[in-house]
């Protein structure tokens, strides 16, 4: 029986490739070698010894295999030329990277998507809410404020007021300024509750209180405003504090005591009244009655007030 040729062995193969690598490394030697003809024999000899100085012993076979494969480029890769094949089959090999970055993009999509629904609807529901507080909310709320400051109002001077007030209110709404309408809601509640509100105004009296002053103007030396110093007092006993305009000073502050410029007749009297057994009887300079915006004098005023004496 014929004994058929059999395939290299593995670890020939494994040798070869050895050898080609091993030309690659002095790739410069081995292609200077063969560029000559005739110096195989050279080269095989320089490998031998290569080889041989390593204590491995390569036959001419595999020596001329692996010069013979480097030749021909067996064992070295060559890229797929450029075209379809090859993009399509470097889109394969990066598929996982493909997907995530296409998952990505699709998440990235519906995020903006959702969030442009969104403040699309939010914006659509500012517009409505705005419309709804223009037409509807405030409009009640102007009403219902007018409604309450009338109710308590007895003066004709605090009808006009609380009137102007919603004229103010409605005018604002008018022209689509809902700030403007709420500071006029607001006004007409605190109408309201000056209203409700009673009070004396009534002379400061005491060893160390002075019940009046004069001052001396800057511009009319020869002049004198006279001045009595008062304190408002709730029904309860209560001290209260006003914002005064001090005319002196053109700036308004918020005091507990200030003092009513008068005429010189009603000073005198007041004077007086306590200099004639140190009692003030008469110490009350007006009271402010329910339902009116301004006390009821029950003394001669000049108007105009100092915050300071």
């Amino acid at each position: 029986m014929t004994k058929t040729n059999s395939a290299p062995a593995l670890d020939e193969v494994m040798l070869a490739m050895d050898v080609v690598d091993t030309l690659r490394h002095h790739e410069d030697v081995a292609l200077r070698e063969l560029a000559q003809d005739g110096r195989d024999d050279v080269l095989k000899e320089k490998l031998r010894s290569l080889y041989e100085s390593q204590g491995l012993t390569v036959s001419d076979r595999i020596l001329e295999e692996g010069i013979q494969a480097l030749k021909e480029s067996r064992f070295t890769y060559e890229p797929t030329p450029a075209g379809l094949s090859r993009t399509l089959a470097g889109l394969w090999i990066k598929r996982g990277a493909i997907a995530a970055g296409i998952g990505v993009l699709v998440l990235l999509a519906f995020v903006w998507t959702g969030w442009s629904v969104w403040q699309q609807a939010s914006a659509e529901r500012a517009v409505e809410a705005a419309r709804i507080e223009l037409t509807v909310t405030l409009p009640e709320q102007i009403t219902a404020a007018a409604k309450a400051a009338m109710a308590e109002a007895n003066t004709d001077g605090a009808r006009k007021r609380i009137g102007q007030l919603q004229a103010d209110a409605t005018s604002a709404l008018a022209r689509s300024d809902a700030a403007a309408a709420k500071v006029a809601i607001a006004s007409l509640e605190t109408v309201r509750q000056e209203l409700v509100q009673t009070y004396d105004l009534r002379i400061v009296t005491g060893a160390d209180e002075r019940s009046g002053v004069f001052r001396v103007p800057d511009v009319n030396s020869g002049a004198r405003n006279y001045y009595l110093i008062v304190e408002a007092i709730a029904a309860d006993g209560a001290l209260l504090s006003f914002p005064i305009l001090n005319e002196e000073t053109n700036k308004t502050e918020i005091v507990k005591k200030w003092g009513v410029r008068v005429p010189e007749t009603t000073y005198n009297a007041v004077r007086e009244d306590k200099m004639d057994d140190g009692i003030l009887q008469n110490n009350i300079l007006a009271s402010k009655p329910r339902g009116a915006l301004d006390p009821v004098y029950s003394m001669r005023v000049s108007g105009g007030a100092i915050t300071e004496w």
